[in-house]
C-alpha cells in the first residue's frame, strides 16, 4: 500500500545485531551554543522583508513589480506583453481565478491570439512538449525568502516542474504573506506541515531568478539553461 513500509523493524533490529550495539529508536537533536541562523532579520517587519527582496531582485537579474489583488491582471498582462505574448504555460491552481485572474487567461489573452495552457497531468509527457515551446511560464510562490531573492514551489499533479525551467522566460507571483527572513524560517515552516500530520511535496524547488552560470572562468553568464528572464509580482493584499 502507498505509504506503507513493510518489515522495518526486522530490517533495522537485524543491522544493529550485525553492528554489535542497541538499535538507536529515538535522536536527540543538538543544541548549538550559537544559532545566528535564527538572528538574521528576525525583527524584520513584511514591509521591511519586500524592501529586502526588492533590492535582492536587483541583484540576482529579476524584475520586481508589487501590486494589489486589483491590479494584478495588468501588471501581469504588462510582464507577458513585454516578454513577447504567448504561448504561455500556468499550474492547474483555483488561486489564479480567485485573485480575478480568470478573464485574462480565458478570454482577453486567447481573444489576442496567445495560446493559453494549464497544466494536465492526464496529458502525460504532452505537458513537458508545451512547456518546451512556451514562451512563459507563470507559477505561484509558497514561500519566498527575502534574504537571496529565492522562491519556494510545491509540485504535485497540478504543478509540473517541468513549468519552472523550460519555459524561455519565467512569471512568479507571491503573495506578501509568504515571505520569510530566509532558509532557516522556510525549513521550519515545512517542518510544520509534517509534525501537523500534513504532506510535504515529493518535490520542493528553490528558484532564484533566471538560469546562470559561472562555470567558465567564474564570468556569470544570465540565461544559460532554463528561464532566460524572470520577474516577480508581489501582492500586497495577500
Amino acid at each position: 500500500m502507498e505509504g506503507t513500509i513493510q518489515n522495518r523493524d526486522q530490517f533495522l533490529n537485524t543491522i544493529s545485531k550485525r553492528l554489535g550495539r542497541a538499535r538507536v529508536t529515538s535522536i536527540e537533536p543538538p543544541k548549538w551554543k550559537y544559532q545566528p541562523q535564527h538572528e538574521i532579520f528576525k525583527d524584520a517587519t513584511q514591509d521591511e522583508l519586500v524592501d529586502i527582496l526588492e533590492d535582492m531582485c536587483n541583484e540576482i537579474h529579476t524584475t520586481f513589480f508589487k501590486t494589489d489583488k486589483k491590479g494584478l491582471p495588468d501588471i501581469l498582462n504588462q510582464v507577458v506583453t513585454n516578454y513577447g505574448g504567448g504561448p504561455i504555460l500556468t499550474w492547474k491552481d483555483l488561486r489564479f481565478e480567485e485573485w480575478g485572474l480568470r478573464d485574462l487567461f480565458h478570454n482577453e489573452w486567447p481573444s489576442n491570439k496567445i495560446d493559453v495552457h494549464e497544466w494536465d497531468y492526464k496529458k502525460g509527457e504532452e505537458n513537458i512538449q508545451i512547456a518546451e515551446k512556451a514562451n512563459v511560464g507563470i507559477t505561484i510562490s509558497e514561500i519566498t525568502l527575502a534574504e537571496s531573492g529565492t522562491v519556494v514551489l510545491y509540485s504535485n499533479e497540478n504543478r509540473g516542474r517541468s513549468l519552472n525551467f523550460l519555459p524561455a522566460t519565467y512569471v512568479a507571483l507571491i503573495p506578501k504573506s509568504t515571505l520569510v527572513p530566509r532558509m532557516t524560517q522556510a525549513a521550519k515552516k515545512m517542518r510544520e506541515i509534517e509534525l501537523e500530520g500534513g504532506k510535504v511535496p515529493s518535490c520542493i524547488n528553490f528558484i532564484t531568478g533566471p538560469s546562470n552560470s559561472a562555470d567558465i572562468e567564474l564570468n556569470l553568464v544570465v540565461g544559460v539553461h532554463g528561464p532566460i528572464k524572470a520577474s516577480y509580482i508581489l501582492i500586497n493584499d495577500l
